[in-house]
């Protein structure tokens, strides 16, 4: 547990030690300019600006001549400041180039446009952790065209994002901070898919405390772990285990049904079950089942849920539909995908 705790400080503090070492770089040069000012003035009396003027020149060693009379003991401070000036600002050339050839100042620049993407996105989804059950969801998600953010501790995980041209943040998705950099006031729902159960509680609890109305889908290696994150605040969780046994006792049941399923997925048909919710704009609005005419996109209602809660599966082909039911529709991803086009486009 040692090492995690290292990496999440160490990815935690990359930003806030790059933007420190400029800081410290800036103001090293702030503070020697104006020091060297003061120091004219002090010795000379000339005017402010002239002394700014003398610190300047000294400073750059650009050799345009005095601007006021010095002395020896203006030539000895000028002395002084000059080898105090150039040991300065030989270490900030050193930092400088440093952060520049290390890539720091480029993945500061680039998070930051990162960020400024994501301050524009709404009904977004985050994805904590990108291994290979985070990767499968953000692939899943990409295939439907939605956007998404995806957040890691791994600062090697974001330059993956980038060659998927992905959305990413480094950071610890347990740390509410990350949690707001990404947009979970705005986000439509949350998958936590980190490697341990008690960072996807933490991260459950966090965004359920940020967010009271956002969809948590997390992941969970027991039933035990399963209630803990339902109690914490998760709308679904998922066992990989289970969901893998579930399907191994499916392919010994129905061998034929999976197969086809699979069949269909692998030539790009995945077969796919859609809500469409009925609102009060919803071109299917009172009408009866069978005049919404979803057959002819190749899609199929196989249950209705009432406002009330009532289910109708399978619901009778004259029932009315009314504001507040949820359609479950089942087909091709095309025709699915086409019969939302349709009614987004209608509403």
């Amino acid at each position: 547990m040692k090492l995690p705790l290292l990496e999440r400080i160490s990815s935690s503090l990359v930003r806030h030690a790059v933007l420190r070492r400029i800081l410290v770089i800036v103001g090293l040069l702030v503070v020697l300019t104006f020091g060297g000012a003061t120091g004219f003035q002090i010795i000379t009396g000339a005017r402010w600006f002239d002394c700014l003027y003398m610190a300047v020149i000294t400073l750059t060693t650009v050799g345009y001549g005095e601007a006021v009379p010095l002395d020896d003991v203006g030539r000895a401070f000028v002395m002084v400041y000059l080898v105090l000036g150039v040991g300065i600002f030989t270490y900030t050339a050193y930092q400088m180039g440093q952060i520049i050839v290390s890539g720091e100042l480029r993945s500061l620049i680039e998070e930051r446009r990162m960020e400024q993407k994501i301050e524009h996105l709404h009904g977004h989804f985050i994805v904590c952790g990108a291994g290979r059950m985070g990767l499968t969801i953000c692939r899943h998600l990409r295939e439907h065209h939605k956007r998404f953010v995806v957040v890691d501790i791994d600062p090697a995980k974001r330059e993956m994002c980038n060659r998927e041209n992905w959305l990413c943040l480094t950071g610890d998705a347990t740390d509410d901070v990350v949690l707001e950099r990404a947009g979970i006031a705005r986000a439509q729902a949350l998958a936590s898919a980190l490697p341990t159960d008690a960072d996807n509680v933490y991260v459950v609890l966090s965004a359920r405390l940020l967010s009271t109305n956002l969809e948590i889908v997390s992941r969970a290696s027991n039933e035990k772990v399963a209630a803990k994150m339902e109690r914490a605040g998760a709308t679904r969780v998922v066992s990989p285990f289970s969901a893998g046994a579930l399907k191994m006792a499916r392919f010994m049941l129905n061998p034929e049904v999976e197969d086809f399923l699979d069949i269909a997925n692998s030539r790009g048909q995945g077969l796919e079950m859609v809500d469409v919710q009925i609102t009060a704009r919803s071109p299917f609005l009172g009408k009866q089942l069978q005049e919404t005419d979803l057959s002819r996109l190749g899609v199929m209602v196989v249950g209705i849920r009432r406002a009330d809660g009532e289910q109708l599966m399978p619901p009778p082909a004259e029932t009315t539909l009314c504001e507040g039911d949820c359609l479950f529709a089942f087909g091709l991803r095309e025709a699915v995908q086409k019969m939302l086009a349709e009614t987004e486009g209608e509403t």
